[in-house]
């Protein structure tokens, strides 16, 4: 091979381990970039050259740059976290219903204390019940006829504000599936551009592009947790995107976008561009609309159902009742849901016409009041063979048993998400020690390469003193 190889090998080593100090230095540079993936210099030995004593080295050449990742590892990650955005979704919608209903809540029970000092229905609706049973005490007593219907009142606005308040978070909800869509949307669209850039940085055989793939694995995960996702990588190295049994993206087209429509009754689904339904099961897209049309609107509903029936069981008796003057048939309450429920205006301005007796001739018979202060122990069909309050605590315990299910759920799939992220960061993660001590061992490695080209240069210097 003579000086001058001997010359050459220690160039082509000073290149390779110069090299491998770039790589251990971009690694050291990303060490806290959680999307950054560990990357490692592959090396190996020059082509030999014949001679008389058998084939000899000619050093040592770097060939690539390589991704160190697990596939499966990442698409376990990137399913786990469709299923966490799903849970969290969840979650988060049913606290916003909990804190805007104001009721302390219990996988078991829904208690009737106040949430920050606030009044509730079920304190209202026991309220109610209670001034009633105490007119019935004194049917004639004009005082305690204004106390019912201040409390009343009360519970009507308690209505009004709750179904307000829960319509509020039904529109947020509404906006949150929005928003989600609108970033899934840039998502595919970031994908299929980095699926061009991948695809040119790597044609001809110049290598991974290996952080163009970080980065492409993180807006992949991203996506996941707002949509489940399928993806398939072709031979080009770009990843075709699948939402719902639906190709969206296809290396660097993205085929349809997704949006969000109305299928009746002001619900917002999600479909592509092209007019596809599509069926997500996963992501906190699907986790917001799961909550928004399941706990939420099962609460609502029962909401409305109680202040129907109470305004129906109530005007039943008011109605056969009389007043002091004998008057009768005139409602107590007003309206047919949550939203309009309220107490018949007349009254409010004249208590005294409240029809407390059952009898025209004796304005101070209590049989009408008495007959609606029974109605809060009194089960009824209409509320599934339950009392009011039953039926009332029912409907909160529900919504307090999925919020459960979302609690725990999101626990599980943290931990899940911990264990993968724990296993992905031991293949992939840059440990520090592990960098420093390779930036220990390319620099000696340099260093010995320098010295070999400074004793060929000796050497050289040597053989050109000799002819003169």
């Amino acid at each position: 091979m003579g000086l001058y190889g001997t010359l050459n090998l220690g160039t082509r080593a000073l290149q390779a381990h110069s090299q491998g100090l770039a790589v251990a230095g971009q690694n050291l540079a990303n060490v806290n970039n959680p999307a950054y993936t560990r990357q490692r210099l592959l090396v190996q030995t020059s082509a030999t050259l014949p001679t008389a004593i058998g084939p000899q080295g000619t050093g040592v050449s770097a060939v690539a740059i390589q991704r160190i990742h697990d596939s499966l590892l990442d698409r376990q990650i990137q399913g786990e976290t469709s299923v966490s955005g799903f849970w969290s979704a969840q979650q988060k919608a049913l606290l916003s219903a909990q804190t805007n209903l104001g009721e302390a809540l219990n996988s078991s029970v829904a208690t009737s204390s106040a949430v920050g000092g606030q009044s509730t229905l079920s304190v209202n609706l026991d309220e109610l019940f209670t001034e009633f049973h105490t007119l019935s005490l004194s049917a004639g007593s004009l005082p305690q006829r204004g106390n019912v219907l201040s409390k009343a009142q009360n519970l009507a606005a308690q209505f009004n504000q709750t179904d307000r308040r829960l319509a509020e978070v039904n529109d947020n909800l509404n906006e949150s599936v929005t928003a989600g869509v609108g970033q899934a949307t840039e998502l595919l669209q970031s994908v299929a551009r980095l699926n061009e850039q991948i695809r040119r940085a790597e044609s001809g055989g110049n290598g991974s592009a290996n952080d163009l793939r970080d980065l492409r694995q993180q807006k992949l995960e991203t996506l996941a947790g707002l949509t489940n996702v399928e993806t398939a990588e072709d031979p080009d190295g770009q990843v075709n995107v699948s939402i719902g049994g639906n190709l969206l993206v296809s290396g660097q087209q993205v085929l349809a976008s997704l949006e969000t429509y109305d299928a009746g009754g002001g619900q917002q689904l999600v479909r592509t561009s092209t007019g596809t339904a599509l069926t997500l099961t996963g992501g906190s897209i699907q986790g917001t609309i799961d909550a928004r049309d399941g706990a939420l609107a099962t609460l609502r509903s029962g909401l409305d159902t109680l202040a129907n029936t109470l305004a129906t069981e109530v005007n039943t008796i008011h109605r056969a009742g009389f007043n002091p003057t004998g008057g009768t048939g005139a409602d107590f309450f007003t309206g047919t849901g949550a939203a309009t429920f309220g107490v018949n205006a007349a009254l409010v301005d004249h208590p005294e016409l409240i029809q407390a007796s059952g009898s025209a001739t004796a304005p101070g018979d209590n049989q009408t009041v008495l007959a609606l202060a029974s109605l809060a122990n009194k089960s009824l069909t209409a509320m599934g063979g339950q009392t009011f309050s039953a039926s009332y605590t029912r409907t909160v315990t529900s919504l307090g048993e999925s919020l459960a299910t979302a609690n725990g759920n999101v626990e599980d799939q943290q931990l899940v998400a911990d264990m993968l992220q724990r296993q992905r960061s031991s293949v992939s993660g840059v440990s520090i020690d592990e960098e420093m001590t390779d930036l220990v061992k390319y620099q000696k490695a340099f260093q010995a390469s320098a010295r070999i080209i400074s004793t060929v240069d000796e050497l050289l210097n040597e053989v050109i003193n000799m002819k003169r």
